[in-house]
């Protein structure tokens, strides 16, 4: 990968964190304002997803940004690799769990008033949503296993190439 690529993804992630920055100072302070009406138990739940969904994303960005650096210098085919990773991993299927909750939460929020306050296709889209994080997640594992193979290859490779040079 060329050190442009590199370096630009590095600026869009630098751009991402300030927003997400922005955010967690601003958004989500204006979101519990708004919801200061919301039927009981939604306000509180859905703060805190919030907060924690944009954590999910910073980790993601900082293990990604971390990778690129790995890449920049040649040596991302290293078991060190596997730790930013797996975060990674781990992140997503956060994530997936933290946008199923938005879901749960309103469903619930339907319960709470007269009639429907989210509609329920809106709640079955959010669940997809979480489905396809998900299948992110499981995504990346995939491309870990993979990772999981090149190392593996390159360290085999590493060896026959020492033995090869004390041949000759």
């Amino acid at each position: 990968m060329g050190r442009g690529v590199v370096w630009t993804l590095k600026a869009v992630i630098a751009v991402a964190l300030a927003g997400s920055l922005v955010v967690q100072v601003v958004i989500i302070p204006l979101l519990w304002q708004d919801l200061d009406g919301a039927p009981p138990g939604v306000r509180t739940p859905l703060a805190v997803i919030g907060v924690l969904g944009v954590l999910t994303l910073q980790v993601t960005a900082v293990c990604v940004w971390r990778l690129l650096t790995m890449v920049a210098r040649g040596t991302v085919f290293s078991v060190r690799a596997f730790r930013y990773v797996d975060v990674v991993i781990g992140a997503l299927a956060s994530g997936a769990v933290l946008v199923l909750a938005v879901a749960v939460v309103a469903r619930t929020a339907n319960h709470g008033v007269e009639g429907d306050a989210v509609a329920p296709g809106l709640v079955g889209l959010v669940c997809g949503v979480a489905l396809v994080v998900g299948g992110v997640a499981l995504l990346v594992y995939v491309m870990r296993a993979l990772l999981a193979q090149a190392v593996s290859l390159d360290t085999q490779t590493r060896a026959l190439r020492s033995e090869l040079d004390e041949v000759i």
